[in-house]
């Protein structure tokens, strides 16, 4: 994550992802009457206020969302409560996807009624995004309330949710608990270990490294403590080269994965009833991922009306309620808007401190894992 260890580890220390529309495909939208042009708006009251947003939004009918799984971090009620409230359709492509896949969505549909209006990515693909310039400029109404090591100055990019590299196993199939990075080398492990997808695509998989490398004399300044990591699981016949899902590990074909703890709450919980979860007691990784507008959105009003909703009470609660950390839960917390259930429901958060890679050290362990994974699994 792009963030300091002062203000994002305070924050989760503390706190315990078609069809055509009336709108052009070059992402032009004017609000009824008003003449605000929402694919360059840059916030709410730069484009005339909420009431214009709504109506330009609806005018537009439908928002492109992309690689959201409806059990993902309780998206499938955020984006039916959105329906529900704003009567915009929400086309939802490539549920399964992953960060790299949104990035290549944006540049190939680019100018198509179906390419995708806003992304939610890891930090490294943010940032990566940010870079081709391809997300535009947007500044939610509670932006004060994010901190500014948690989001791009210019409002590229927003951190939105976020958790800790969790151990997840299945305790119907797992009679030995694991508790850390070091027990999965065990042999009683056997066949058993998995990620969720390539780590050179998606953002998941690349922490699960990151944050074996900090478990084996690894830092921020070198992941590579990881990569061999994860080589040794391969080696010894522990890793298992698959993207883990609540399928594989109910199946038994995956009963351990590292994952965020959220994800293995929200997406394997609910399939696997003996699903236990542990933060390894020789690793404490913690990250967001992040909000973003493509600059081609072809809905661009239904874009920025779906990051107002998101970063609104209710949309932190949503999350919240899917047991993620959201970026504004402190602000909820402090004015008494927090949903109190789902607040006191969160795992607690590993005692000490907890460090985030700068965008640079983010940047050159992606490039290390880019060259070097191949050699994990041959």
């Amino acid at each position: 994550m792009a963030a300091s260890a002062a203000v994002i580890g305070s924050l989760l220390l503390t706190v315990g992802c078609s069809s055509s529309n009336s709108s052009s495909a070059s992402g032009s939208s004017t609000s009824s009457g008003s003449g605000t042009n929402w694919a360059t708006a840059t916030s709410v009251s730069a484009g005339g206020g909420m009431t214009a947003l709504v109506a330009a939004a609806k005018k537009e009918g439908q928002l492109n969302v992309i690689t959201l799984p409806s059990n993902w971090a309780n998206y499938g009620t955020i984006m039916k409560d959105f329906t529900a409230k704003y009567g915009i359709k929400i086309n939802d492509a490539n549920p399964d996807g992953s960060s790299q896949d949104e990035l290549n969505a944006v540049n190939q549909l680019k100018g198509q009624s179906r390419a995708p209006d806003v992304l939610d990515v890891g930090t490294a693909f943010a940032v990566k995004g940010d870079s081709e310039g391809v997300l535009a400029p947007y500044k939610v109404a509670t932006w004060s309330n994010i901190p500014a090591d948690a989001k791009a100055s210019d409002g590229t990019w927003f951190a939105d949710y976020g958790g800790y590299v969790a151990i997840g196993y299945n305790s119907a199939k797992v009679k030995t608990p694991p508790t850390s990075f070091a027990d999965l080398l065990k042999p009683i492990y056997k066949n058993e270990v998995a990620i969720n997808g390539n780590p050179t695509q998606a953002s998941a998989a690349f922490s699960a490294v990151f944050a074996s490398a900090l478990a084996n004399g690894g830092s921020l300044n070198d992941i590579t403590p990881g990569i061999a990591y994860f080589k040794k699981l391969h080696s010894v016949g522990n890793f298992v080269p698959v993207t883990a899902s609540a399928a594989t590990m109910e199946s038994g074909q995956t009963p351990i994965v590292i994952w965020w703890d959220y994800l293995l709450a929200s997406e394997i919980g609910p399939s696997v009833p003996g699903l236990k979860i542990v933060i390894p007691s020789d690793a404490s990784y913690a990250a967001y991922y992040d909000q973003a507008i493509s600059k081609y959105a072809p809905d661009p009003a239904a874009a920025r009306l779906w990051e107002e909703y998101l970063y609104s009470t209710t949309g932190q609660n949503l999350w919240l309620q899917g047991e993620a950390r959201p970026i504004e839960l402190p602000s909820l917390v402090s004015a008494g808007t927090v949903d109190e259930t789902a607040y006191k429901a969160l795992p607690p958060a590993p005692s000490g401190s907890v460090t985030f890679p700068t965008q640079a050290q983010q940047a050159a362990a992606e490039a290390v894992v880019a060259q070097q994974w191949s050699s994990v699994i041959g």
